[in-house]
This record gives C-alpha cells, structure tokens and sequence, in this order.
C-alpha cells in the first residue's frame, strides 16, 4: 500500500500545529477529503492490478506466479487496512456522539 497519503496528511497537520488561526475548516474538511479519495483510488488501483495479472497468469500469458501472488498479497492488505482505518473511523464517531456536553 502506498503511504503517501499519510505523508501527505503529516504535511497538512503540521502548519495546522504551528498557527491554527491560518487554516480554515473548509481547508481541512477539502484536504482531507482528498487525502481520503486518493487513499481509495490506491487500494482500488491494487485490486484491479490483482485482478488483471491473475487473468493474465490464468491465461497463459508471461507472467510470473510471485508476481500475481504479490500483487494479490497487496491489494488484501490494502483492502484489510482500509477496512481498519473506517471501523476506527466509525468507532471514533460513535465515542463523540456518546459525550454529553
């Protein structure tokens, strides 16, 4: 899985440390979900690279099997982790809507 992504959150987290008052909601909410559609167009990326060599491999095409089986081995681990990072996302949401104010 490319991580890209975190490092790029790392570099929109850090001016935001350094003088809160510059960065706007809207910029945060726009960065992260930029951050957050990237992210999915990778694992996305992985699945149908996964996909298109194992057709390849099956096929009889010069492909080698530990190719097919690392592309496949990425594209499960990036889906696993995506899966992860939603059901922290969720849970995060749900502790916030249980405080009281």
């Amino acid at each position: 899985m490319n991580v890209s992504g975190l490092q790029h959150l790392h570099s929109i987290m850090k001016p935001a440390q350094t003088n809160s008052l510059q960065t706007k909601p809207h910029e945060g909410q726009d960065a992260f979900k930029d951050m957050l559609n990237k992210a999915i167009k990778d694992v996305n990326k992985a699945q149908v690279e996964s996909a298109s060599m194992t057709e390849r491999f099956v096929r009889g095409e010069n492909v080698e099997l530990h190719d097919v089986m690392i592309a496949s081995q990425k594209a499960s681990i990036s889906l696993q982790t995506t899966v992860e990072v939603r059901n922290k996302v969720i849970e995060a949401y749900q502790e916030i809507m249980r405080m009281q104010v």
